[in-house]
Parts: C-alpha cells; structure tokens; sequence
C-alpha cells in the first residue's frame, strides 16, 4: 500500500498519518479564557432575545453569555444544562448559523452574529473538565421507565428522569450509547472521543441501567413486554433504514450508504485503514451528504462531486455546510437525478439526467451526463425501521403529540423517529426532555 494520494482504486492508506490527524482536526477550535470573555462582550443582552426563540431548547442565551462575561463559565454551563442536558454536543453539531446566531441582533446589523454555539461550547467544557456534575437525584418514586434508543433523545429523556428520581433502563441497539451523536456525525465536529465523554458525564446522574445489542423486535425485547414490565416507555429509536436508489445499477460493488461510511469512520482506531475512491460520488444534499463527501475528500480522495437533484436553495445543508464543502475541495452539483450505474463488476461512472421544477413538481429534461466514479455514497433519506405492531404512523414517523405521547397507552416517542422530529440533535434533545417531564407528570398524578 502506498500513501500517495494518486493510488487507483478504492484504497486504504491514501494520505500520510500526518496529513490526515491535520484534516480531521477540530473544526471549530476551542475559545480559551480571553477570547470566550471578548465573544462575550459583543452581545447585548436583549431582553426580548430573539437568538432564545430560534433555540429549540430555549437556552436562556443573554443569561449564560453574562454568566461568561462575568468569569462564571461553569454557572454559564449550568444555566445551558437545565434545558439541554447535551449542551455540549449541541454547540459542536448544531446549526447555529440557521438557527440562534441567524437570529442574533448582531447578526442582523452587522453580518456577524454573537458566536453563540463557541460560547457554549466554552461553559460546558469548563465544567466538563472539573468532573462537576451539577444535578442530584430526587428521592425515589418507585416507578420504573424503560427508555429504548441511546440517542440525544432517550438520553436526554433519561437523564430527566432519573434526576425525577425514577430508575431508568436504557436500552440501546449497539455496543455503545450516543446514537448519532457516536455513529453518525463527522468526526471533526466531536473530535477527541467527546461524545462518549459526554455520556459519561451524563450517567453521573446515577438511576440509570444501561443494556447495550439489544434491538427492539428482537429476541425478547418486545414494545408489549416492556409495557407490561415497566410504568412507562419512551422510544428513541432514530430511523435505522435507509432509503433505496431506484435507479439500474446499485447492486455494483462500491455503491454504499454514506450512513454505514460515516459510522465506520467514527469508530475507526486508524484513519488510514478506511478505503476511500479516486473519484467519489456522493447522492443527496443534506447534513450526511455533506458529512461524506467532505470526509472522502479528507481521506485523500482526488476528486468528490456532491449531486443533488434540486437547487440549492431547496438543499436540506445549511449554507454554512455547503460553502465548507467547497472550501474542502468538494464539487456540488444541483438539478441532476441518477438515472444509472455504470460498471463491470465495481461503479465505474453515475448516469444523471437534468431536472428542473415546475407547476408539477421536479421532472427530468431528457438530457443526460455522466460522471467517472469509483464509489458512490447515497445519502438520500433513512426511514423508521421495524416500528412496534400497533403504533399509529403518519408520514413515515410514529404519530405524537405535543407531549411526546404515542396511540398507545404508557407509550411516548420522541426524536427522528417521531413525527415532530427535524433531523437536529437539539430538537431531539428538547423532545427527549419533554417527554420526559411528561411522563414524569403522569406518574405522580
């Protein structure tokens, strides 16, 4: 195996360890004490903030950043956690941009917002690091939730309910907890292992029993025994299928699912084990499209074009993610449908056609183009996999209400999976939360 980065082929190995410990570096680096107490000045501590109303999890914003401002980032951190336990992962993932720093005053002014989602990074850290864990356990109420789904949401679900004082199982499909915030987000955003770090802090709470590999549907892990078991049931079981191409040709080899690469180069022990094209494909235009073309160009591949079949403004990535794209040498393309793969045995080139938006809906032009491939990642939606027999389902989601509360008694749901769900960990989060506080209600009726 050679490390030059003009290797044919899907290979491992493209990039020196040098070069890629740099390309997956923190993208957003830390503020240290100075620079957090500068940000912090610019604000101007609105008192009708419009920055609180576009935060899913109405973080009083004003409040923590003159918590910071006042050399108190860890009475910053804590004002962050009481609405969003996962504070920290938020302010590496999120879209701040389209969301509180969009709204920012500052923003509105003078085209550069309060960096809202660097500040709390900086309070959540600083407690963080101290091992300070700001919350006890109320006395035990005796009742038992099973919480299905070890993602922001049944974390956040969880959390707040052993803070209630009920004991919680958590259980979770995979070896290890965090759901997308460990298997499915770039690694530049959370680098040093923070998502389970987080976690670990988390379970400080205490009240909290956690059963990893264990898959809802399978084996004896039934919705219908943990309602007989358990007080209650919350689901946050993410969407765990992946949409299908319907195009001629996505059985040839190196067509993959850009979910399944971003996974596996989470858990990787070694960069430079992980395969990556010459020339990469990536099918679809939001955050996990973004997330694999970046990361492919990142592991040494030559050439990677992001195709997405409308315009760019209809793109799910934020405008932010999109112009990172670009500045990694990312090539986006808008308008264009794949109509077929090409190859003997291995991808070899993506057939498109043109499209374009009319009173009916998208509809392609006639003309084709094709582009030279040898891996094609699709990121073109997932879908809820396996849902309980006797769930109500509506657009593909399992039905909720604003509580968080399923057709089905001592159930409740809340993230992707259900339907008030936006694909944002911070929503997840907020639903997680609320949910929680929801059943927490109904159980001490």
């Amino acid at each position: 195996m050679t490390n030059s980065p003009r290797t044919p082929g899907v290979v491992s190995g493209r990039l020196s360890d040098e070069a890629l410990a740099q390309n997956f570096s923190d993208l957003h680096p830390p503020y240290d004490g100075h620079e957090a107490m500068v940000a912090a000045d610019r604000c101007y501590f609105c008192h009708d903030a419009p920055c609180v109303t576009a935060c899913p999890t109405t973080i009083d914003i004003p409040l923590f950043i003159r918590q910071i401002q006042a050399g108190s980032p860890e009475g910053a951190a804590k004002t962050i956690l009481d609405q969003n336990i996962l504070g920290g992962m938020c302010a590496r993932v999120c879209p701040t941009e389209t969301l509180c720093e969009e709204a920012c005053v500052r923003e509105a002014a003078e085209g550069k917002p309060v960096e809202i989602g660097r500040l709390q990074r900086h309070a959540t850290d600083s407690l963080m690091a101290k091992g300070i864990h700001p919350y006890d356990r109320a006395e035990a109420t005796g009742k038992r939730v099973a919480v299905v789904g070890a993602g922001p949401a049944g974390l956040a679900c969880a959390h707040r309910l052993a803070m209630k004082g009920h004991d919680v199982v958590l259980f979770d499909a995979r070896p290890k907890p965090g759901g997308l915030n460990e298997y499915g987000i770039a690694s530049y955003k959370t680098v040093g292992g923070f998502a389970q770090a987080e976690v670990d802090w988390l379970m400080q709470i205490g009240g909290i029993e956690t059963v990893y590999d264990h898959r809802l549907g399978e084996g004896d892990l039934t919705l219908t025994g943990l309602a007989e078991t358990y007080d209650a049931v919350f689901l946050g079981i993410g969407l765990a299928g992946v949409n299908a191409l319907s195009a001629p040709g996505t059985e040839t080899d190196n067509v993959l699912d850009a979910v399944g690469f971003i996974a596996d180069l989470r858990q990787a022990d070694d960069l430079s084990s992980l395969s990556v094209g010459r020339s990469v494909v990536v099918i679809g235009g939001g955050m996990t499209a973004v997330d694999a073309a970046v990361q492919s160009k990142l592991l040494g591949a030559d050439e990677v074009t992001m195709v997405y079949r409308r315009d760019r403004a209809a793109m799910a990535a934020s405008g932010f993610e999109q112009d990172l794209a670009a500045s990694k040498g990312v090539r986006l393309m808008f308008n264009a449908q794949p109509v077929a793969v090409h190859g003997n045995g291995a991808v070899r080139e993506v057939e498109f056609e043109h499209t374009e938006s009319g009173p009916e809906g998208l509809s392609g032009t006639g003309e084709t183009f094709r582009i030279a491939a040898d891996q094609v990642f699709l990121a073109i939606g997932q879908t809820l996999e396996g849902a309980p027999e006797g769930l109500e389902i509506e657009r593909g989601k399992i039905k909720v209400d604003p509580s968080g509360r399923t057709s089905l008694a001592k159930v409740w749901a809340g993230g992707d999976c259900a339907t008030g769900g936006d694909d944002l960990t911070v929503t997840a989060v907020a639903e997680g939360r609320d949910a929680a506080e929801d059943i927490h209600q109904t159980l001490t009726a």
